[in-house]
């Protein structure tokens, strides 16, 4: 390996474990929000738990939804060989958007029930379709700049364009939904994350 493609190694190297970190980090805000409904002394633990499940629906969504960005995320980067100041700038974007996820979900927790649900469900959603819309970009960028590796690189970004476009088009009608019921906006969200979860071709 010549010294030109070790720094390019090293770069996306880089890259990936910085987004990496971030990763870890916006997923183990999640459990932040979980907590014992009887900390305060008052109440049954078990009737405690069970009106706390907005806190433990919307935990799983962005758990589940953060763990298929994250593997999907993964892939993307056996598909570049090396990395430009505007892709580090897009990922940077995709990261901005992972890191409000923690924030969404306790909006979704705290009103998914009052009056407030629609509005909530209306931010959570678009959190995610910004997501899709960045991820996109990043795929595209890759691809039309020549940033990919030169076995399977193509076709595997192609992969993970065709999945955005599958992400962008139900997250906007999750967004749509959301106008109308919060709780089915967040239904319909986790169901993109569970189609994901197990048909990985949908992102490469």
């Amino acid at each position: 390996m010549d010294s030109n493609a070790k720094n390019e190694r090293k770069e996306t190297g880089r890259l990936e474990a910085f987004s990496d970190g971030v990763f870890a980090f916006a997923i183990t805000l999640l459990v932040l929000y979980l907590k014992d409904p009887t900390a305060n002394g008052n109440g049954n633990l078990l009737q405690g738990l069970l009106d706390q499940w907005p806190v433990f629906f919307g935990y799983l969504t962005s758990f589940l939804t953060i763990l298929v960005m994250w593997v999907g995320h993964h892939q993307l980067f056996n598909f570049v060989r090396r990395i430009d100041r505007r892709f580090m700038f897009l990922n940077g974007f995709l990261l901005l958007f992972v890191t409000l996820t923690p924030f969404t979900t306790s909006l979704v927790a705290d009103h998914i029930l009052s009056k407030d649900s629609q509005i909530a469900g209306v931010i959570y959603a678009s959190d995610f379709l910004c997501l899709s819309v960045i991820w996109g970009n990043l795929a595209r960028h890759a691809r039309l700049k020549n940033l990919l590796a030169p076995d399977g690189g193509d076709a595997g970004i192609r992969n993970q364009s065709r999945g955005a476009v599958i992400g962008f088009s139900f997250y906007a009608i999750a967004l749509g939904v959301a106008f109308f019921s919060g709780i089915a906006s967040v239904a319909l969200i986790l169901a993109v994350a569970v189609f994901y979860a197990v048909a990985p071709t949908a992102q490469g």
